[in-house]
């Protein structure tokens, strides 16, 4: 039994190439796991074999722009022309539900959503080493030389960010790293400020 029946935000950063996403998929094969993938809003056609609601929610750019005004939006940015955001709402509703949401995220949006959403648990991901992250960045072989040291770049300008986080999670194992980060959520649900009300009436006899 849980104390803490609502759902946590869980907000996984840190810099490209240091297997964020592997890990969010290790994460969701874990058993008896309660998680939930942040699904984004974009201004982009669907592609081949995408489904609305489910890879995106597929907007016009001025459906889009209204809710940037409306404040719907966790965080959002723009690439190639095409904006990309967070929906609240969608957040809110699987929070509700109890589910655990994931959000996989670069680091600057992940201080956007610091900014609005305080009560998520940030969770910095880290390579084993400087020299670990630019090989895998290398072996990877979708970039050329010019954008791995635009990469590595960025993640020196990154890695002193991370004190803004609650947790830091070294990647040296796509496994031990996505254990870490279960047993984290696992935690955060047994922590005082988040299950006291539930506790206290359970103590009272109202539950």
């Amino acid at each position: 039994m849980k104390l803490n029946e609502r759902g946590l935000l869980v907000v996984m950063s840190g810099p490209s190439g240091v297997g964020k996403g592997t890990i969010r998929k290790a994460l969701f094969q874990m058993p008896e796991n309660n998680f939930c993938y942040s699904v984004s809003m974009t201004t982009r056609k669907p592609r081949n074999g995408e489904i609305n609601g489910v890879d995106y929610f597929f907007v016009s750019r001025e459906e889009f722009e209204q809710n940037i005004h409306e404040g719907k939006l966790l965080e959002y940015a723009e690439f190639v022309g095409e904006l990309y955001g967070t929906p609240l709402s969608y957040i809110e509703q699987k929070l509700s539900e109890g589910k655990e949401v994931i959000i996989e995220i670069e680091v600057q949006g992940a201080l956007q959503v610091r900014e609005k959403m305080p009560d998520a648990v940030f969770v910095f991901i880290v390579p084993p080493s400087k020299k670990e992250l630019e090989e895998r960045l290398h072996n990877r072989g979708t970039d050329n030389a010019s954008t791995v040291a635009q990469r590595l770049a960025k993640a020196e300008r990154e890695y002193p960010l991370a004190y803004k986080y609650d947790y830091i999670v070294v990647n040296d194992d796509v496994y031990n790293a996505a254990d870490r980060i279960y047993a984290i959520i696992r935690a955060e649900h047994a922590k005082t400020e988040r299950s006291i009300q539930k506790y206290t009436k359970l103590m009272e006899g109202k539950e």
